[in-house]
């Protein structure tokens, strides 16, 4: 798990220029600027590309927190 967060925090600091150290499990998007709808396709563009995955509707709507975006790309891996 500490691997796909590490991926995940670089996914955020490309789509919204942040501190990887500042991105844990529990982030919300309160807690990151411009984590909006836009700022949520940029993200995911970014995940996608780091991990070479796609995702669906369903897995972009349970994406709430950073814990659920590690749960979702886990998934996907097993």
């Amino acid at each position: 798990m500490e691997e796909i967060l590490v991926k995940v925090q670089q996914a955020f600091n490309t789509a919204f220029h942040v501190d990887p150290q500042s991105v844990s499990l529990q982030t919300v998007p309160d807690d990151i600027d411009g984590w909006d709808s836009v700022g949520h396709l940029e993200l995911v563009a970014a995940l996608e590309s780091i991990f070479e995955l796609s995702f669906d509707v369903d897995e972009l709507m349970e994406m709430e927190n950073v814990g659920e975006i590690v749960r979702i790309i886990q998934s996907k891996f097993r």
